[in-house]
């Protein structure tokens, strides 16, 4: 996460609508797909701010949030799902600011930033052999990007003890390929600790940020491909983006019908458990053209008069008697 606002990462006001988030968001994951800038660091930095902008404005209820406390925004939205709050109410104070989060309230009372790592002050006993306890488990949220959920790579978790010129420590988190949201990753050891029993475990549940052309069904990617009604009846080869391969040459069969969903092979999502790779879907979807001159509505026209002629109509026995 970072301090930047994001109502200025994607360059709109604070008032902007869902339409107008969703408008920015597109045209700036398209600028800085790291498929039109390969090698480019900075191109990929924005590309994963857009993630995370649109991951804190792109639901109603987690702008409000991110409205009201800024930066620490999933912190209190952790707080406030385990019962705890802001220090008198208070949040981080407006979008981008770095605020004082209350360490305790996200992970439960009887922690500080120390124990995080392993050290810290340690807690004594309850009557339970030390032997026989081990250290809290504590719990976060992460939205990362679809690319990173899909092919795997690293992400930060960020924590922000409280206090003036506390410094934020961060976490790196190894995220597997073929994640998907909702589910969570243990990261053992690296919880609360305690006096004479082995720490416990950090449980971050992962959110998937959306991707501004696939979608994910089950290990299958699915991308809409416009054609025109010339290639859909001809056909064509046309380049189309894959996840990481950059694009690639898929052959339309002539005759093709808006709707058809064309396979490439291997260009899917891993499965976690049998390693093996899911396909891209490509669907095919027939675009009538806008502002035809006079020579293309005659020769529309032709058509027209052509399938009159030869009696083709998709039509004809659709709708026959039962």
């Amino acid at each position: 996460m970072t301090d930047r606002d994001y109502y200025q990462v994607l360059g709109i006001s604070r008032s902007a609508s869902a339409d107008e988030i969703q408008s920015a968001y597109k045209r700036l994951s398209l600028k800085f797909h790291p498929d039109k800038n390969p090698d480019d660091q900075r191109a990929a930095d924005e590309f994963k701010l857009v993630q995370e902008a649109l991951g804190a404005l792109g639901d109603e209820s987690t702008r409000a949030d991110y409205d009201r406390f800024g930066s620490a925004y999933r912190q209190a939205q952790a707080a406030r799902a385990g019962g705890g709050g802001f220090p008198g109410g208070a949040g981080a104070g407006g979008a981008g600011g770095a605020g004082g989060f209350d360490f305790s309230s996200l992970f439960g009372s009887g922690m500080d930033l120390g124990d995080l790592f392993g050290g810290g002050r340690r807690q004594g006993g309850s009557g339970v052999p030390p032997r026989t306890r081990r250290g809290q488990d504590l719990r976060a949220e992460i939205q990362i990007p679809f690319q990173v959920a899909a092919l795997g790579g690293g992400h930060e978790l960020p924590i922000q003890p409280e206090g003036p010129g506390g410094r934020t420590e961060r976490l790196t988190i190894k995220i597997p390929p073929g994640l998907s949201s909702g589910e969570v990753l243990r990261l053992k050891g690296q919880g609360g600790s305690i006096a004479g029993g082995p720490s416990g475990d950090v449980l971050v549940t992962v959110d998937v940020a959306p991707h501004p052309w696939f979608r994910r069904e089950g290990d299958n990617l699915m991308i809409e491909l416009p054609v025109t009604p010339q290639e859909a009846v001809l056909g064509a080869r046309i380049d189309v983006p894959t996840l990481d391969e950059g694009p690639v040459v898929l052959t339309i069969p002539p005759g093709t019908s808006s709707g058809t969903k064309l396979r490439l092979r291997g260009k899917g999502i891993i499965n976690q458990k049998t390693g093996t790779l899911g396909d891209e879907l490509v669907e095919v979807r027939i675009v009538v053209p806008e502002g035809l001159s006079e020579s293309q509505r005659e020769l529309y026209g032709q058509l027209a008069e052509a399938e009159a002629t030869s009696g083709s109509n998709p039509r004809s026995r659709l709708w026959g008697e039962p």
